[in-house]
Order: structure tokens, then sequence, then C-alpha cells
């Protein structure tokens, strides 16, 4: 049984999600900008609704709307909206991006993805895990496609990904003219590869604010930039 992660001032329920919550999702809610006072937020690919309950105690977005494709993880997703301080605030919807694009007429000031990462050589016999973990379940064109459809002009669309598809990634979104404003590349310690980038894109053509985050000084010590960070949310920072 997994055990519920508890937040400073929200548990997340993650037994019926295939990704349980990790270093990516908390990074990723942590890091987005919300500076600009975005009205409403798009959360695609939600699991466990971690990214979307961050931003729900980080900024006083009016409407946050989570799209879950899986059963299970919709059913947590839902239910840890609806016991969140914030519930007025959260909704989620059991569709896939494609079909939430037919049915959804409207535009966002934040749109927050935890995309899933593919290998090319791994795959479990978990289908729900696969699901959730390889990106042939939510391609990087669909993102883009939403992106196209949902952003406001003001709006900012924040994505987190491997580091080896940061490239790929900006090429790909410069195609429906979104600049990169803000990048973060992130290490596990100083002596490891950059294995993540977070990047902030919006309609503005500015100087991309290029940065870097070490996470650990060693197993379980973490940096003061981590801390920094994340200690609105961590129990122990």
């Amino acid at each position: 049984m997994t055990k519920p992660f508890k937040f400073k001032q929200f548990t997340v329920q993650q037994n019926r999600c295939a990704m349980k919550i990790g270093t990516d999702g908390v990074l990723l809610g942590a890091w987005a900008s919300v500076a600009h006072h975005p009205f409403n937020v798009l959360d695609i690919g939600a699991g466990t609704g971690i990214l979307s309950l961050m931003i729900a105690q980080r900024s006083d977005a009016n409407q946050i709307e989570a799209i879950e494709i899986d059963d299970d993880a919709f059913e947590q997703c839902a239910e840890n909206f609806e016991n969140s301080p914030w519930n007025d605030r959260l909704f989620c919807f059991h569709a896939s991006l494609l079909e939430y694009i037919e049915a959804v007429d409207e535009k966002f000031d934040l749109i927050i993805c935890n995309p899933p990462f593919y290998s090319e050589d791994y795959k479990t016999k978990d289908t729900s895990r696969n699901l959730a973990r390889f990106s042939d379940a939510m391609p990087l064109e669909h993102i883009v496609f939403a992106v196209i459809n949902f952003l406001s002009d003001k709006g900012k669309f924040s994505i987190i990904i491997p580091y080896k598809e940061e490239e790929t990634v900006i090429e790909e979104v410069s195609l429906i003219d979104l600049f990169p404003n803000r990048i973060l590349r992130v290490r596990g310690h100083k002596n490891s590869e950059i294995k993540r980038s977070l990047i902030e894109f919006s309609y503005t053509e500015s100087t991309v604010q290029i940065s870097e985050l070490i996470i650990e000084t060693e197993r379980h010590n973490y940096t003061e930039d981590y801390m920094n960070l994340t200690k609105d949310f961590y129990l122990k920072m």
C-alpha cells in the first residue's frame, strides 16, 4: 500500500496512480511562474493532481483545470482536489487531451505539463504505468496542439522534460511562435549529468534566463537552492 504524501498545506493520496509523487512534479509546481497572476490554469496529464495543488497554494488563480485520461488516476486526482483547502478552484476532467481540445473553448493564462517521458528500450508489464511514463500516450505534438488552442496572449507554458529533449522541444514549440523565456537545468548532485530541463515559454521574445539547480550535496542532504525552491511544500524543509 502506497502511503499518502503529506505536504505542508495538503495531502496527496497516490495508491491508485501509476506515477507516484516525484521530484519532477514538485520542481515544476514550485518553479512555474505565477507572477503574472494567472486567472485560470490548465494542467495537462494531472496524475495525482500534485501540480494543480501546488499552483493553487501559490496563486490566486480562480480556476485550475486538470486533464487525466487514466480511470484510477482521474478518480484519485478528483479526490485529492476535493480534500484540499482549494476544492472550490480545482476541477479534474476525465478525458484524453484531444477529447478535451474538442470539448473546451477557453484560454488559459498558465499551462503546466509534466509529460510522460519515453524510453525506447524499456516498458513494464503495467499498462497504466506505461501510459503515465511513455510519450506515445501523450505525444509532444498533442501537447503543442493543446497549447496553440488554449494559451492566452499573456499566458505562460511551463514544462519539465529530460535534458536531452531540450532542443527538440524548443524547436517544436517555436513552430507555434512561442519563445523560451526561462530555463532551469537540474542535476542530482554537482558531479552528475544534467538530467532535467524546466522551460517556460510565452509569446514574448526576450533574453532567455538560464540557470542550474543541484538537488543534493550528498544522499538526502539537500542544497540550499533546492530547499529554498521547495520549502513551502515539503514538511522537512
